[in-house]
C-alpha cells in the first residue's frame, strides 16, 4: 500500500470496527474514572488531508489539550488525542474535586491526571488492535500540551508529513448524564504498519 488513498471499502470498513472497538474500551475505562456510566456515540472514522486538520478541528487559534503517544514494536506510528476544554474540566473536577475556570490554571497535579487520561485512552485503542491482530504494540510515556490547535499539530503534521499527506481522523462524543464529551483522535501509523494490521485481519492487498 501507497498511501490511505489505496484503502478500498472492506478495508475502510475493518478500520472502522477497530475505532469502534477502542471506542468502546475507552467509554468502559471512563465509565470507572467518572463512577458513572458513559454511553458513546457511533465513531466517525475519516481519511482527511493533513493539511486540512487545522480547519476540521476548528481553526489554528482554537485551545484545545493535545496528548501525544508513541506507538512501537511490532506497530510504529502516533496516537493523537485533542480534547476540548470541556472534556479536560469535567475530567479534572471529577478525579482532583476542584473547579477550573480557564485551563491557564491548570497545576502539575491537574496534568498528572491528564496524562492518565491519555494512558488510558491510548491503552483502550492499542489494546483493541492488538487483541484483534495478535500484534505487540508497545506505548511510550504521553506527552501532554495545552495550545492552540495549529501550536499542537505543527509537529506530528511534520512528523506524518514525511511518510503521507493523510491521516486517518476519528470523532466520537462520549456521554455522561447530561454531559456532552467530545474526542478526537488522529492514528498516525505509518504504511508498513496499517499493512500489518489489515493483513493480520484479511484485510491486506
Amino acid at each position: 500500500m501507497q498511501s490511505f488513498e489505496d484503502f478500498n471499502a472492506f478495508q475502510l470498513s475493518v478500520l472502522s470496527e477497530i475505532g469502534n472497538i477502542g471506542a468502546g474500551n475507552a467509554a468502559t475505562a471512563l465509565s470507572e474514572l467518572l463512577a458513572d456510566r458513559v454511553s458513546m456515540s457511533v465513531p466517525e472514522l475519516s481519511i482527511i488531508d493533513v493539511s486540512d486538520m487545522t480547519t476540521i478541528l476548528g481553526g489554528p487559534e482554537k485551545e484545545v489539550t493535545g496528548i501525544l503517544v508513541n506507538m512501537t514494536e511490532d506497530i510504529e506510528g502516533m496516537l493523537l488525542f485533542l480534547l476540548t476544554p470541556h472534556f479536560v474540566k469535567l475530567m479534572i473536577r471529577v478525579l482532583l474535586q476542584k473547579e477550573i475556570q480557564d485551563l491557564e490554571e491548570i497545576k502539575d497535579l491537574d496534568l498528572s491526571a491528564i496524562t492518565e487520561i491519555g494512558n488510558i485512552l491510548a491503552g483502550s485503542y492499542t489494546s483493541a488492535i492488538s487483541s484483534l491482530t495478535g500484534l505487540d504494540i508497545r506505548l511510550t510515556p504521553p506527552q501532554v500540551a495545552i495550545d492552540m490547535v495549529g501550536a499542537i499539530l505543527s509537529f506530528p503534521a511534520a512528523q506524518f508529513g514525511q511518510m503521507s499527506d493523510k491521516l486517518l481522523f476519528i470523532e466520537e462524543n462520549f456521554l455522561s448524564g447530561d454531559q456532552t464529551i467530545r474526542s478526537h483522535l488522529l492514528i498516525m501509523p505509518d504504511l508498513e504498519s496499517l499493512d500489518k494490521i489489515l493483513g493480520s485481519l484479511g484485510a491486506g492487498e
